[in-house]
């Protein structure tokens, strides 16, 4: 796993990232029956060398209030440069050894019924993800006879590169603010993006503090070395010293174009 990627997963292992990107980019009114406040990393380690997950991939739970019952989020965060084009055969996969796991645990309801997973795949690769997302779209046509034998899966897709301006107006949301991040072209754009991680992770709780930090890790090694290559930015932790940094190089470049 590259640097880019370890930091970028980082990211993911905070219960507040999940919620806002859950919140942000996840689609229907189903959301406000959900408790974030249970919101739990589940250990993945049942996935087997075999079948390739990869680190980082990861799995969360979160309670429903209706129901009282617990729904699974299955996260793949996808940076291939090229595309998977069996990945709903993949997600198939792991959603079977996670079901297998929890029966094994007896994490099971007290009418044996399994939990729902949600599968999403978050790609952020160059080029468009054009890899069909329903499995259906992969297997030949079946005889009619068969045809409601065969298996069935879909999983959501997030393609950051596919967002447009109006997916990334909302306020607060840390999944936002991250994604702006990555489409910054411009100094200007950093500083915006950084102002915005300042203002909404001002709080002092612990993992708040944990959470800006592994930001700070995350620009300081791979965007400001993306987005500036051969220029060395010093060891900053906070994000507010990666700002000053940012606004201080952005003065000396252009006094040295003025000149």
């Amino acid at each position: 796993m590259t640097e880019f990627d370890q930091s970028y997963k980082q990211l993911f292992t905070f219960p507040r990232m999940i919620e806002d990107f859950l919140r942000g980019f996840v689609p229907g009114e189903w959301l406000k029956q959900l408790d974030f406040s249970t919101l739990e990393r589940v250990n993945a380690s049942f996935v087997s060398d075999e079948y390739q997950q990869r680190e980082g991939d990861m799995i969360w739970r979160i309670k429903s209030t209706s129901h009282d019952t617990w729904l699974y989020i299955y996260l793949l965060i996808e940076f291939q440069s090229t595309v998977y084009h069996h990945m709903a055969v993949r997600m198939m996969t792991y959603i079977g050894l996670l079901y297998q796991n929890l029966i094994h645990s007896q994490v099971v309801g007290k009418d044996g019924m399994l939990p729902p997973v949600l599968p999403i795949v978050l790609y952020n690769g160059q080029s468009r993800w054009s890899a069909s997302c329903e499995l259906s779209q992969l297997i030949l046509a079946a005889p009619p006879a068969i045809q409601a034998y065969q298996a069935e899966m879909r999983y959501l897709l997030i393609d950051e590169g596919r967002l447009r301006e109006s997916d990334l107006a909302l306020e607060r949301n840390l999944a936002v603010a991250l994604f702006k991040l990555e489409r910054s072209r411009t100094p200007k754009d950093l500083e915006n993006a950084i102002a915005l991680l300042i203002e909404w992770l001002g709080d002092t709780h612990a993992q708040t503090k944990a959470l800006r930090r592994a930001f700070s890790t995350w620009i300081r090694r791979v965007i400001l070395p993306h987005r500036f290559p051969g220029i060395a930015f010093g060891a900053v932790e906070e994000l507010q010293e990666v700002k000053d940094m940012l606004a201080e190089r952005v003065m000396e470049w252009t006094k040295e174009w003025e000149q």
